[in-house]
């Protein structure tokens, strides 16, 4: 294979309902640094029903084209109908490098795209850089998060990996940016479709995002239970702010797993992050040191999240959080 056949960056620019997911805004800003250094382009692939009109969106976080796949059978995700759509977009233009972010879509799509091409994937990357030869460096955690491991796909094209949410941060907008849509009518083996959607039910949970909170009170082993969260949810109401948690109390179902923070869970950057009664394994701080600012509350002085946190205190969190709670309910205006 002649590799020099094949260039430019490309992000798979998630959308859902027509909205752009905030993973490919921050996969487009990384991107660009790729491509900065490859002296290549970012290009963008926007699959769906009726939704080239995002196009500029994309443009102005840093793509200079965008390749849209606009079809009725691209209208809600299904694995066949994209994968179909994605593939044939890839084998035609040739890319380089091809990101994809750590979702629920991302992780089903990107591996069997990876099958179909015969290249490699590596998944959950928390860094990427390019070597002194041009190659992708995909750096992710392995065995349990004790190690780092830096991957690279040498003998095929092209280099693909998924980024989870919040890892990447997205590059200021540039409002007016200009750049090329290319229309992209893919043509599909409709033999191939399995699976149909019959409906599409939704929960309304009534919360925001973890990803895409500012504040989080997050608590651990050490809340201890419902009772302990009800004390962090009174807080957080307080600040504005959402719950999360470590996975210990995800594993014993206090917390779904959708609020969880760490390798297993979520990757968060919040501006202030509470970690209450969170030892600070390794595992757990892969989804939140990069927090702006972290405060922790532990009775373990020598507890690992003390060497990440901005402002610690050494003591009991089921004493110390109503106390902070009551104190900053006086002095908080809403």
């Amino acid at each position: 294979m002649d590799k020099l056949n094949y260039k430019n960056v490309y992000v798979f620019a998630e959308q859902r309902e027509g909205v752009i997911q905030s993973v490919a805004l921050e996969l487009l800003g990384k991107a660009k640094d790729l491509a900065t250094t490859l002296n290549e382009k970012v290009i963008a692939i926007l699959v769906g029903s009726q939704i080239c009109g995002q196009a500029q969106t994309l443009i102005e976080y840093g793509a200079d084209e965008v390749i849209c796949a606009d079809a009725p059978e691209l209208k809600d995700y299904l694995t066949e109908q994209y994968s179909q759509a994605v593939y044939q977009i890839i084998t035609k233009y040739q890319p380089s490098i091809v990101l994809f972010g750590a979702t629920t879509i991302g992780r089903d799509l990107a591996p069997r795209l990876s099958a179909r091409l015969a290249t490699g994937l590596t998944a959950d990357c928390t860094r990427l850089e390019i070597s002194e030869e041009g190659e992708l460096m995909m750096t992710r955690p392995a065995f349990g998060g004790n190690l780092m491991a830096t991957i690279m796909c040498t003998e095929n094209r092209p280099q693909m990996s998924t980024v989870r949410p919040g890892v990447m941060q997205k590059a200021d907008r540039e409002i007016g940016r200009k750049g090329n849509v290319i229309a992209f009518k893919p043509t599909f083996d409709t033999t191939k479709f399995k699976v149909r959607l019959v409906e599409n039910v939704k929960e309304d949970k009534g919360k925001v995002d973890i990803t895409a909170a500012k504040i989080l009170v997050s608590g651990g082993r050490g809340v201890g239970c419902q009772e302990g969260f009800d004390k962090l949810q009174a807080l957080a109401d307080v600040l504005n702010a959402q719950v999360s948690s470590s996975r210990a109390m995800v594993d014993a179902g206090v917390i779904a797993h959708e609020r969880q923070v760490g390798q297993t869970g979520k990757t968060v950057r919040p501006d202030i992050y509470f970690a209450l009664g969170i030892s600070g394994a390794i595992q757990h701080l892969a989804g939140m040191e990069e927090s702006e600012f972290i405060i922790a509350i532990n009775k373990d002085k020598y507890a690992p999240i003390f060497n990440v946190a901005d402002l610690g205190i050494v003591g009991d969190l089921n004493k110390i959080v109503p106390l902070l709670t009551e104190r900053l309910s006086k002095m908080i205006v809403k």
